[in-house]
């Protein structure tokens, strides 16, 4: 019984065999082949894919020649480049020397905002003076003054001469006060000088002017009063 069985599956194997092969094609047995011409001939080639959201190829796409309306045109200069202003100023001016020099300066043409005028008021200024002395006794004061360690420095007023001052004062109650601490320490010789009256001073500024217009103001002659435009501070 055995033996048939094994003897069968032999048989069938070598049927199987011939079959598969299309060895047994000519009795019209034989595989039925899977073609599908149409999915082959439909398939894309992979070398031709183009990405859309990719990088465009450099031959793609010819570069756009700029128009002449695109291109820069030439540099010019600005004004800042070829007209320079700077600032000059004088001080030094009299209030009475500053009217004759804002009467010259409205009639030389520059316009108002180009010229200041302003005023800086200084205080009295007033010494404890002890004069007025000549050269040896001068000295000879000098040494009285080291022993009594006062200090001093040389002075020499308008209205008073050559002497010293042991003290500079703003106004007249600290000089008054100054005199009477020096006369405590022994002083008798001192009194009270002005050094300095209170004054105003004015200030020509010129905030931004080219070099011609500077030259225009150097050209007033007596209104400057003496004065030389310098660059400001």
């Amino acid at each position: 019984m055995l033996r048939l069985v094994v003897i069968s599956l032999l048989i069938a194997n070598g049927a199987y065999y011939a079959w598969s092969h299309g060895l047994l094609a000519g009795m019209g047995l034989a595989p039925v082949q899977q073609q599908e011409p149409e999915r082959m001939n439909a398939q894309v080639d992979p070398g031709t894919v183009r990405l859309l959201n990719g990088p465009l190829d450099d031959k793609a796409a010819p570069a756009v020649a700029p128009s002449d309306d695109d291109k820069p045109g030439p540099l010019t200069p600005s004004a800042a480049d070829t007209v320079q202003a700077s600032c000059w100023q004088a001080t030094g001016f009299t209030a009475p020397q500053a009217e004759n020099l804002r009467a010259a300066l409205g009639q030389s043409g520059l316009e108002p905002q180009l010229w200041q005028l302003s005023e800086t008021r200084t205080n009295g200024r007033w010494v404890v003076y002890m004069g007025r002395y000549g050269p040896e006794q001068m000295e000879k004061k000098k040494g009285e003054l080291r022993d009594l360690k006062i200090e001093f420095r040389e002075v020499n007023l308008p209205t008073a001469g050559p002497g010293l001052a042991l003290g500079t004062f703003s106004s007249e109650e600290a000089v008054q006060q100054g005199l009477k601490d020096v006369t405590k320490k022994g002083v008798r010789s001192a009194r009270v000088a002005m050094e300095r009256p209170e004054g105003v001073s004015v200030t020509l500024r010129l905030p931004a002017i080219t070099d011609e217009q500077r030259g225009t103001v150097e050209a007033l002659g007596d209104a400057l009063a003496g004065k030389q435009l310098q660059p400001c501070e």
